[in-house]
């Protein structure tokens, strides 16, 4: 006889909570879960290819449980001072996220995020035994450093989790939001910074933050600017105190030999990896100037995406625009669709076929 979930013995907190629900439908155009459409260089692919096949020579022994020569690559990649030490990285900035909260939340303990925000922040809150707790944003999607101060004396939680640049609005996060976040609260700072790469060159990172600040962290991921996603890495800046803290929860191992010996590898072709960057910047802009000279509102965005509000009736553009093989993403934010930039190719054909569907041709 068939159950249902309801008929399980899940923990009272997950009845009636939904899983991570982005689509997955096989369309020419994907353009709905930001990621870095660009196919990764043949010269690349080629050495992560010859690391690959020297890891697998040594596949039947535990990989470095320290990831010790992943930690060393990250750490010069970021710069600005981090050291080794610093350094912790997981199977994608998820699961980067879900050690932070096993380590610092759980149980009587409460995360303070600021919707709309990635959705996964909630989920993994609340799927440790987190409470979650919900802040405003002022006009715009933006958080001045008044409001962040006020909404965490407001609910006094144990962690706060702060998007730079944010998902999915794009909206930026300046530095004296991230310093009056960390000034007021009293527990761990998370900056998630998964889009960093696509922000403009000349503002910093909130990584320049880190000293002299130990409840400060700073997660990333190569999955957008590296075209990594199917790699799943992610990695996190902090004080050595807390990269002990998040030891104590990981299981053992939690890096496979081939994920470390990739990254690495891609890690070594930094420069040419993120040469993509500036087309995929190139188009997100198009995009911008596009849809406004088409009528729709695009919010600002150092994201690789760009929200866009003035849409009449976004589930029915979301479906036209999938009966034309290009998928978006419907957030259920009113008046309102989200789209990855792509190659010049896919933005194009989603620019072509929302005119169209503006113009009812």
């Amino acid at each position: 006889m068939a159950i249902s979930l309801d008929d399980l013995p899940i923990r009272d907190d997950l009845r009636g909570q939904s899983p991570y629900g982005a689509p997955q439908k096989k369309v020419p155009v994907a353009l709905n879960v930001n990621e870095n459409t660009h196919p990764i260089p043949e010269d690349v692919a080629r050495d992560i290819v010859e690391s690959l096949a020297a890891a697998v020579l040594d596949v039947n022994r535990y990989p470095d449980r320290e990831f010790t020569p992943l930690r060393e690559a990250l750490a010069r990649y970021i710069g600005h001072g981090v050291q080794a030490d610093q350094i912790w990285a997981a199977n994608g900035s998820n699961e980067v996220i879900q050690q932070i909260l096993q380590a610092f939340g759980g149980p009587g303990r409460s995360v303070l995020g600021f919707p709309p925000t990635y959705s996964m922040h909630s989920i993994i809150t609340r799927g440790t035994g987190t409470e979650w707790l919900e802040g405003r944003r002022d006009a715009g999607f933006d958080i001045s450093p008044d409001t962040v101060r006020a909404e965490i004396e407001r609910t006094d939680p144990d962690i706060v989790f702060l998007c730079a640049p944010n998902n999915p609005t794009g909206t930026p996060l300046e530095l004296d939001t991230i310093e009056a976040a960390y000034e007021a609260s009293r527990g761990i700072v998370l900056v998630d910074e998964a889009y960093f790469e696509f922000m403009p060159a000349d503002r910093p990172s909130a990584v320049t933050l880190l000293d002299g600040r130990p409840r400060l962290l700073v997660s990333r991921t190569m999955s957008k600017a590296f075209a990594f996603a199917g790699a799943r890495v992610g990695y996190l800046a902090a004080d050595p105190a807390v990269i002990d803290a998040l030891r104590l929860v990981r299981l053992p191992y939690h890096l496979s030999s081939l994920t470390q010996a990739a990254a690495v590898a891609a890690l070594r072709h930094a420069d040419e990896m993120l040469a993509m960057v500036d087309d995929i910047k190139a188009q997100r802009d198009r995009i911008v100037h596009e849809l406004t000279e088409l009528g729709y509102k695009p919010w600002p965005t150092w994201s690789n995406f760009v929200l866009f509000g003035g849409v009449d009736d976004p589930h029915a553009v979301f479906e036209a625009l999938l009966a034309r093989g290009i998928i978006v993403r419907d957030l259920s934010i009113p008046g309102h669709l989200r789209v990855s930039a792509g190659t010049e190719a896919e933005t194009t054909a989603f620019l072509n076929a929302l005119r169209d569907i503006r113009l009812g041709a």
